[in-house]
């Protein structure tokens, strides 16, 4: 399977860490292989800082406020346009502001490498048709998913989060 993972940089606040291009590859694959997606699929991923985003945000959610991360669906109950000339699905985008993941990964205590292949995972799971946003069960199933992906791809939830043990 030959996925395409178009990933563009359009802010200029954030240096690119070597590497997240193939991470953020890797990232889109591992979701696919959970979930089963053996069709080629396209997806791209933009770099934003948080003015961009929060102007996309305002234009196509009504929230005119930063947010680290935004995903476009192009597909709608499982069905996806096809590129023509290569048969592969169309996923959809992606895009985050590095901006706010390097202020999440401080934040959090862990690299900016494992915040941006988070966001890529669970923006994955947004263009794949699972959501979040009424919490229960459904939040439940998305969060595991992700954490399954982020495992595969070697950065679990425990290696990323300190974790206090009682003496």
């Amino acid at each position: 399977m030959s996925n395409r993972v178009w990933i563009k940089n359009t802010q200029k606040k954030i240096k690119i860490p070597a590497g997240i291009r193939i991470l953020v590859r890797r990232s889109c694959n591992a979701v696919l292989t959970n979930e089963n997606i053996t069709r080629p699929c396209e997806i791209s991923v933009t770099f934003v800082d948080n003015r961009q985003i929060a102007q996309l945000n305002g234009q196509f959610r009504n929230k005119p406020v930063e947010t680290d991360v935004l995903s476009f669906p192009l597909g709608e109950n499982g069905q996806y346009d096809t590129n023509p000339e290569t048969g592969a699905m169309l996923l959809g985008d992606i895009v985050i502001s590095l901006e706010k993941a390097q202020r999440q990964s401080e934040l959090y205590g862990h690299s900016l490498q494992r915040e941006v292949a988070f966001l890529t995972v669970h923006s994955m799971y947004h263009l794949l048709g699972y959501d979040h946003e009424n919490g229960g069960i459904e939040a439940l199933r998305m969060r595991e998913k992700e954490e399954q992906a982020l495992v595969k791809l070697g950065l679990p939830r425990t290696a990323s989060y300190g974790v206090i043990e009682d003496d």
